[in-house]
């Protein structure tokens, strides 16, 4: 009778599953792959209402994308529906962004055609903070470095008129091949070359600021970083991660040669002083230059191509997580062959961004013939199920195949391009591009048919909403 009545009271109960409450399972399905989360979904009425529901998709991009994505997307009228002013449809958003496959390119003009302009340059840098673009050096024609900077003020939302303004600070030095990356709201760079050919290793913070009377200012001041540095450098690769450091890899150092060394900086709190120490790991990814690196998912940088020590264009792909105890490089490898156009891939002078979906969009760039490319890549480095194993173990050319992706490009149409620069608002999904190498017509005093630009363009995630 005891047995019958446990029997009677298990089975009224129903599995222990369906006894969770809707909390816990929620926080449950954030640690699940979506794979996963479909199939739960799949399984009872129930579990597919909450598997479905608006709040948990926007969770799960936030997990996925970074909250900043997710923050401005909210803000952007765009991605709300027309015909009733709603939440955004997160699970809708979520699947178009993972089968991204187009973007659409617009020349930004400018209001008034009388307005001073930046001059057209290459290797200099660019970025977008506190909801402006800055400009800063560059080299120009001549083999000469810039030391100018230049604003233009973006917003919330997408704009296809944009006016520069000139901003003198009279520091940094000028020079091309620096790199420069946005910290909470600063500004810091890093090393460069200048006319004479001259590496730098020097440090500075920049902070925008703006004035309803004195207009828009931009202040540098030399950051304390000790006795320990970086050896000097140009053409290196450089990102932020988490808000809280810098990461710097490679380049040109002195006499010419290629390095491969791995340092970071660590900033106080109040960005008046900072800390670099070297990574050293093994293996680690070959010296080089003209390379790219970007972080994603908050703390995992991807280390993408350049130019080795022979001169040899590179195609390999390198991952390295700094929120693991043990810091190591770990190569992902695949076959180009195995990618539809992956023939293409190996390049030099490109620009890697993180966008909208936390993947790596790779634009431009030229290969070791000097040709340059005007083609868009995506590199989901999540399409391998574990960094941790090399990809060759996994015998998986189909995975491996999906790790690539070539995105068809419609609108205007800008000439080929290396050593440009791009950045990103902060939704992710707004790539704005500027400046770089661009093949020419050759005048008869001239020895080469190589250029200097000095275009802007948008190119917008196509997202079909």
């Amino acid at each position: 009778m005891a047995e019958t009545s446990s029997s009677s009271r298990s089975s009224s109960n129903g599995s222990p599953m369906t006894n969770i409450t809707q909390d816990h399972l929620f926080a449950i399905l954030l640690l699940l792959p979506i794979d996963s989360i479909l199939s739960f979904a799949m399984t009872c009425k129930r579990f597919r209402a909450l598997a479905s529901s608006d709040a948990l998709w926007e969770s799960i991009s936030r997990r996925d994308w970074g909250p900043n994505s997710v923050d401005a997307l909210k803000k952007s009228s765009n991605l709300l529906f027309q015909h009733q002013q709603q939440q955004l449809p997160w699970m809708r958003l979520y699947k178009h962004v993972s089968q991204l496959d187009s973007v659409s390119l617009h020349k930004l003009t400018y209001p008034d055609t009388h307005l001073a302009l930046p001059r057209p340059r290459a290797s200099h840098s660019l970025n977008f903070v506190s909801d402006y673009l800055v400009l800063f050096g560059g080299g120009c024609e001549g083999g000469r470095h810039l030391d100018d900077t230049w604003v233009a003020y973006i917003g919330k939302d997408f704009q296809k008129i944009l006016n520069w303004q000139k901003v003198n600070s009279g520091i940094p030095s000028g020079r091309f091949g620096h790199t420069c990356v946005v910290i909470c709201d600063f500004l810091v760079l890093f090393g460069g070359i200048n006319d004479n050919g001259s590496r730098q290793n020097d440090t500075w913070v920049g902070q925008l600021t703006c004035h309803e009377t004195l207009g828009i200012s931009l202040s540098w001041r030399l950051l304390d970083v000790g006795s320990v540095a970086p050896p000097a450098r140009g053409a290196h690769a450089a990102c932020s991660i988490d808000n809280r450091l810098m990461l710097v890899h490679g380049g040109i150092g002195l006499n010419g040669l290629r390095m491969g060394d791995t340092w970071v900086l660590e900033l106080t709190e109040n960005f008046c002083s900072g800390e670099w120490r070297e990574i050293l790991t093994c293996p680690s990814p070959a010296a080089r230059s003209g390379h790219s690196l970007t972080c994603i998912e908050g703390t995992k940088i991807v280390l993408f191509g350049g130019r080795g020590l022979g001169y040899e264009v590179l195609n390999d792909v390198w991952v390295l997580d700094i929120s693991e105890s043990y810091l190591n490089w770990v190569q992902i490898l695949y076959e180009l062959p195995n990618i539809p156009e992956g023939v293409s891939l190996p390049r030099v002078g490109h620009s890697a961004t993180v966008i909208l979906g936390g993947r790596v969009l790779i634009y431009g760039g030229e290969d070791s013939q000097r040709h340059k490319r005007d083609d868009f890549w995506v590199l989901d480095i999540s399409a391998n199920p574990s960094i941790t194993v090399q990809p060759s173990t996994l015998n998986s050319a189909r995975l491996l195949a999906k790790m690539w992706k070539r995105l068809k490009a419609i609108g205007h149409k800008p000439k080929c391009r290396s050593f440009h620069r791009a950045c990103t608002d902060d939704s992710g999904r707004y790539l704005y591009v500027f400046g770089g190498m661009v093949d020419c017509l050759v005048q008869p005093a001239e020895s080469t048919g190589l250029g200097f630009d000095g275009e802007l363009f948008l190119v917008e995630l196509l997202l079909q909403l």
